[in-house]
């Protein structure tokens, strides 16, 4: 058994082989924060293909990918657009380049979204349907689901629809987003 003092001396040689961990202007220090907030959503996907949660709970997860994707690129994306267009040279503080960033985030969400879409396409879509739950495709719609789904649109949504009209002496008005206008 490592007495104390190899313990003290083998942690203090492996912290002198990394970075000094008091320059804060080191890259190396430093994991870039949408790439870490993509490995967290990752996370939660792994958590829907996960055998062992009720298939509810991974349905759930999966739409937790979903949603958690498209505020990701509502802010964060479109924020790295915006100082992409800018031209900033300002670094992330891991030494990534806006540009670098954004080419990493796509190649991540490409396999993220592929695997997303054979989690819900390929297991629990087909597992739901095992359990008389169906999510229908509209090409499968009957008669019956058409007229329900012309009726409820006709007594529902159309009665709050506002039109909005717009020329070209007046400017586009403004659309919310996630929201009904």
């Amino acid at each position: 058994m490592a007495s104390l003092t190899e313990v003290s001396e083998a942690t203090t040689a492996l912290a002198n082989e990394g970075p000094d961990p008091t320059d804060l202007e080191n890259p190396a220090l430093f994991i870039n924060r949408e790439l870490s907030w993509l490995e967290f959503n990752q996370r939660v996907l792994l958590q829907a293909q996960d055998e062992r949660h009720p298939l509810l709970e991974r349905v759930k997860f999966l739409s937790i990918v979903s949603t958690n994707l498209d505020e990701f690129f509502m802010v964060r994306v479109a924020t790295l657009l915006r100082k992409f267009r800018s031209e900033s040279e300002a670094l992330s503080p891991d030494g990534m380049s806006t540009e670098q960033q954004l080419d990493a985030i796509r190649v991540r969400t490409k396999r993220m979204m592929n695997d997303v879409e054979r989690c819900w396409s390929d297991v629990l879509r087909p597992l739901l349907a095992t359990h008389r739950i169906r999510i229908l495709d509209p090409a499968d719609y009957t008669p019956a689901v058409e007229a329900y789904r012309h009726d409820h649109y006709r007594r529902i949504c159309h009665p709050v629809l506002t039109p909005v009209a717009f020329d070209p002496g007046h400017p586009f008005p403004f659309i919310s987003n996630l929201s009904m206008n």
